[in-house]
């Protein structure tokens, strides 16, 4: 299934053109990504991802149409927000992808993919994922929306 996670956008997001700077969305995938594996793993009481060790071994981002910052003419207007939908692909003995769509209001955006590998920090080396692991990210294998 996928998760779905609603990123804000700074002002600080935007770049000389007014669109969200090509780095930034490496961030907002970043923030979608830790609300999965961080966030919702402790609230379903294991430890996180992040708490036992993973790094990141590859980004991939497609650009697909830009996205502006853009606000109402009201007087203190919210932050406009994009949706990111994200699962998880080739999950493997040590590391598993995420692939992520961004969408701009309805209009698909940008489609990104991060290659994640578990580490064990102690030892500097990769390890295995547990079990626990295994089961957490096998529930966004599949094409279901789940929102977070």
């Amino acid at each position: 299934m996928r998760f779905v996670h609603h990123c804000a956008l700074r002002w600080s997001d935007m770049d000389a053109y007014g669109h969200v700077n090509n780095t930034r969305f490496l961030t907002l995938y970043e923030e979608a990504r830790v609300a999965l594996i961080h966030a919702l793993a402790r609230e379903r009481g294991g430890p996180s991802l992040v708490d036992e060790g993973t790094v990141i071994a590859r980004h991939e981002i497609d650009y697909l149409r830009p996205v502006v910052y853009r606000s109402d003419a009201e007087a203190v207007p919210p932050p406009p927000v994009v949706r990111i939908e994200l699962w998880i692909e080739n999950l493997r003995g040590a590391q598993f992808t995420v692939v992520y769509e961004l969408f701009d209001g309805e209009r698909l955006a940008s489609r990104a993919r991060t290659v994640c590998v578990t580490y064990d920090l102690a030892a500097g080396r990769p390890r295995r994922l547990t079990a626990m692991e295994t089961e957490f990210l096998g529930r966004y294998a599949a094409a279901a929306v789940v929102p977070s």
